[in-house]
């Protein structure tokens, strides 16, 4: 089970939880306290508790996420997709196996806060934004570019 972790200031996870596995909070962490950016806990590390697959510091605060199965996209089958409320973005993470070995920022600061992420069964990918006038996007493949938004 794939999970995203909204941590503390900082810290933000990727995690793949395995029964009988401890995951560290609140005694190690990659984020400080709000506000006064002082340490929480331990630190980022201690034996016999599990490191995340990737962490976002400074935070993205995510939101939705979805792997993406889809045939409408071909180069970005079987990366994970996570909708990010601070720079209002779409996070794309290429893996390997249980390893992110890319990370791509997608629509910043275009359409607002993504609160949800989802791919449909057509294989295009659906955002929900959270803003005033929240809108729910849909990327799809256009001429001259691997992808495009509409609203």
């Amino acid at each position: 089970m794939w999970t995203h972790e909204h941590g503390p200031q900082g810290g933000d996870e990727i995690n793949v939880i395995r029964a009988g596995r401890n995951y560290g909070w609140p005694v190690i962490t990659y984020g400080v306290n709000y506000g006064i950016g002082t340490k929480i806990g331990e630190g980022n590390s201690k034996p016999g508790m599990e490191q995340p697959l990737h962490v976002w510091v400074p935070s993205i605060a995510p939101s939705g996420m979805a792997f993406y199965t889809g045939d409408a996209f071909p180069n970005w089958k079987g990366n994970l997709l996570v909708g990010a409320l601070r720079d209002q973005m779409l996070v794309r993470l290429e893996l390997n196996g249980e390893k992110v070995v890319r990370e791509e920022r997608l629509l910043k600061g275009q359409i607002g806060r993504i609160r949800d992420v989802r791919v449909g069964p057509d294989g295009l990918v659906y955002l929900l934004t959270d803003e005033r006038e929240g809108a729910l996007v849909r990327l799809e493949r256009v001429h001259s570019k691997d992808w495009g938004w509409i609203s």
